[in-house]
């Protein structure tokens, strides 16, 4: 479904997940983020597209490379694809594959197009990096912590943000990385939303915002609950560690599993034997 849109922006909202797909549309470019999850979801995207785009070439943004963000990978062969180059040499390509192989097949959908890992034409290697289409500038910033590929997008003439699976408005932070990044990562966003223009921020999961502030609140939420879990496992106290399990809000074996990673990764970096 639709989820926002204004004149330049259209945010398709996913069934599962809450998972957002973003189309921009500038004078010069179409700009598609991270299309996704079941082939209906992907092909009214990819209709929505050539519906609009004209004569202007299409970009095929990936904020990471977790496979629920890749799997629409296929429908854009004409794309060209943009990601970081933690992305480009992503050590688990086949993993992701076979991730997006058994989902199709644990829920008894057919598939006949080619799974493949995206391979990328602009790869990303520093913050600021710049890529401009005409009128149009793309600024893009490395945003490890959740994956190490993480790539933050900010549309210069439009003021907005692309967070991928930062600062959503009800998803707790995830770390399959490193907590020491993912808190780098937010002071990074901290200082960006702060310091440019800002009119509407996307995540990967969840309600868009155009409020500064609260754009702002998402930090704050995300830095809280990392340092109330870090508390927790550097005093070794079960009960808040478990306590901090429960604040997700859709309890499931998923959150499980990443609030397991969570602990670990926390423990790996802030106790010391």
């Amino acid at each position: 479904m639709i989820l926002f849109k204004n004149e330049q922006v259209t945010v398709f909202q996913s069934a599962l997940f809450q998972t957002n797909s973003t189309v921009v549309e500038t004078e010069d470019c179409i700009i598609v983020v991270d299309p996704t999850w079941l082939p209906s979801e992907i092909n009214v995207i990819r209709k929505y597209v050539d519906e609009i785009k004209k004569e202007r070439p299409i970009y095929l943004y990936f904020t990471h490379g977790d496979f629920d963000h890749v799997i629409g990978y296929h429908a854009f062969p004409d794309a060209i694809t943009i990601g970081s180059i933690n992305l480009h040499n992503h050590p688990e390509k086949d993993i992701k594959v076979g991730k997006i192989k058994q989902f199709y097949l644990d829920h008894y959908i057919q598939h006949t197009e080619p799974i493949r890992f995206p391979e990328i034409d602009l790869i990303i290697t520093e913050d600021g990096q710049t890529f401009k289409v005409g009128n149009t500038t793309l600024f893009f910033y490395l945003s490890p912590g959740h994956t190490k590929d993480g790539l933050f997008l900010y549309i210069d003439q439009l003021d907005v943000w692309i967070t991928g699976d930062y600062l959503s408005d009800f998803e707790l932070p995830i770390v399959f990385d490193s907590v020491k990044s993912y808190y780098e990562t937010l002071e990074k966003a901290s200082e960006l939303i702060t310091n440019k223009e800002f009119s509407l921020l996307i995540p990967g999961h969840g309600k868009v915002t155009d409020s500064k502030e609260d754009a702002i609140k998402r930090i704050s939420f995300a830095n809280d609950y990392l340092t109330r879990l870090r508390q927790a496992v550097q005093m070794e106290d079960e009960e808040a560690i478990s306590l901090l399990e429960k604040e997700f809000l859709f309890p499931s074996a998923f959150t499980k599993f990443c609030h397991e990673c969570n602990v670990k990764n926390m423990r790996r970096e802030y106790c010391h034997s």
